[in-house]
C-alpha cells in the first residue's frame, strides 16, 4: 500500500491534537470556576479582598461583606489628630464594650493608623450612616469634627467610628476581622491569625 499521504495523515493527527486540547480547556474552565466560592457564599461570609491602592486621603471605599457594606475609609492627618480631641465626647472612647479584632483595639480602631475598616451598619437600628468628613456643617454644629452621621435616628460616629454620648446607639460601630496582605491590599473576612 504506497498510496498512504503522509502529510495528510500528519495534518489530521495535529488537528485532531488541536481540537483535543481544546476540548479539555473547555472541561477544565467549569470545574476550576467551581472552586471558587459562589456569590452566595461570598455574600455569607466569604473573606473579601479589597485593593487600597488608589484610595486618597479622606476618600472611603464601599465594599460587600456578609451581605453588609464595609468601609475602608483612608483618614488623613488632621481626622487621625481629632480623634484625642474627642474622648470626652464619645460614648467608649478605649472601645471597651465594642465589637472589634484585638489588633484594632486602640484609638484608631484599626491595623494602620491611616485606614479604618468598619461595617457601615449603624448599632442602633441598622441604618447606614452617611460619611461626613465636613467639619463643622451647619446641621450638625461648628464642634463636628467629621465622621459618620445616621440619617434614620441622628446617632453620630467620629473618624474611629466611637459613638457620641447621648445618641440612641449604644455602641461604636463594628469592626470586622481584616488583615493586610500587602501595602495595597486588605482581606475583610478573616484576621492575620486565622488566614
Amino acid at each position: 500500500m504506497s498510496g498512504v499521504d503522509n502529510d495528510k495523515r500528519r495534518f489530521l493527527t495535529k488537528t485532531a491534537t488541536v481540537v483535543g486540547a481544546v476540548g479539555v480547556g473547555f472541561l477544565a474552565v467549569p470545574f476550576v470556576s467551581s472552586m471558587r466560592p459562589s456569590a452566595k457564599a461570598e455574600a455569607m461570609g466569604a473573606p473579601v479582598e479589597v485593593d487600597i491602592e488608589k484610595l486618597e486621603p479622606g476618600q472611603r471605599i464601599v465594599v460587600m461583606w456578609r451581605g453588609k457594606p464595609v468601609w475602608v475609609v483612608r483618614r488623613t492627618q488632621e481626622a487621625l489628630a481629632s480623634l484625642a480631641e474627642l474622648d470626652s465626647v464619645v460614648l467608649d472612647p478605649m472601645s471597651d464594650q465594642s465589637e472589634q479584632p484585638q489588633s484594632s483595639k486602640n484609638e484608631g480602631r484599626s491595623i494602620k493608623p491611616e485606614f479604618f475598616v468598619a461595617v457601615g451598619i449603624c448599632t442602633h437600628l441598622g441604618c447606614s450612616p452617611v460619611y461626613r468628613p465636613d467639619i463643622g456643617p451647619a446641621d450638625l454644629g461648628a464642634d463636628w469634627k467629621g465622621g459618620f452621621f445616621c440619617p434614620c435616628h441622628g446617632s453620630k460616629f467620629d473618624f474611629a467610628g466611637r459613638v457620641y454620648k447621648g445618641v440612641p446607639a449604644p455602641v461604636n460601630l463594628e469592626v470586622p476581622p481584616y488583615y493586610y496582605t500587602s501595602d495595597t491590599r486588605i482581606v475583610v473576612g478573616l484576621d492575620g491569625e486565622k488566614a
